[in-house]
């Protein structure tokens, strides 16, 4: 990576995804670990830019308090469909659709007909994840599919073996957005760093607003590779090379 594409350290801010890039893909959203130092350098690199650091998941934000903690001064959850721009700040949600009851059950009779999958709720949307039952990707796409087809308040995305339902609207761009209005992270130039499809519309944000986009798989390799370099970058003070 070049350091010439990063913004002066004191002038950024960090917006991380959580799943891939901080933390190791694990076989169910559950079971990922949280290596013992992520959450001490989270907050190191938190102190040196005066609270400018989020996280920017597809998870819900509950899930991140449990992970991480206070680690992120924000954090953005469900693709940008909840927001809090703080901690102890109320979580900020746009004005968009839950999906219908009748999808939500329609979902959890693909979970049942694939058995590994695992159904994800979210306030705005859901998912189903299917990497401990590869072969149903296709039929789970299908079903989904066919089920919002011709709605214009929903939108199906593929992740790391999963497929989602989320509103329209809600992006990790939008969340950029609205993070980068509001103090630590108004007026300093945006760091996004993510490995997923998802993380395209936060990475396309960050460099509209002069920033930096990072995918994972180019410039660290993997989340242990981005950890390394957080990890440096926190001893030094200033941006450092992945090891």
């Amino acid at each position: 990576m070049s350091l010439g594409t990063l913004p002066p350290f004191r002038r950024a801010a960090l917006l991380l995804d959580l799943d891939g890039t901080l933390l190791d893909i694990a076989p169910t959203p559950d079971s990922v670990i949280v290596p013992p130092d992520l959450v001490d350098n989270l907050r190191a690199l938190r102190d040196l830019l005066e609270g400018a650091l989020a996280v920017v998941t597809g998870r819900p934000i509950e899930t991140i308090d449990a992970l991480l903690g206070d680690a992120p001064y924000a954090v953005a959850g469900e693709h940008g469909g909840a927001v809090r721009p703080a901690a102890g700040a109320p979580v900020e949600r746009p004005d968009l659709k839950p999906p219908p009851r009748a999808w939500i059950d329609r979902a959890a009779e693909v979970e049942a007909a694939w058995p590994g999958t695992i159904l994800e709720r979210k306030t705005r949307g859901f998912g189903l994840h299917f990497r401990l039952a590869p072969d149903g990707g296709p039929a789970i796409h299908d079903a989904l599919a066919s089920l919002i087809a011709g709605s214009p308040d929903f939108e199906l995305i593929g992740g790391h073996m999963l497929w989602e339902v989320r509103p329209r609207g809600a992006d990790k761009g939008h969340a950029v957005q609205r993070l980068m209005r509001q103090a630590p992270f108004a007026g300093r130039l945006p760091v996004f760093i993510g490995d997923d499809v998802t993380d395209e519309d936060g990475m396309r944000e960050a460099r509209a607003m002069g920033g930096t986009g990072l995918r994972v798989q180019d410039e660290f390799g993997d989340a242990a590779g981005v950890r390394a370099w957080l990890r440096d970058t926190a001893s030094r003070g200033d941006w450092g090379l992945p090891k």
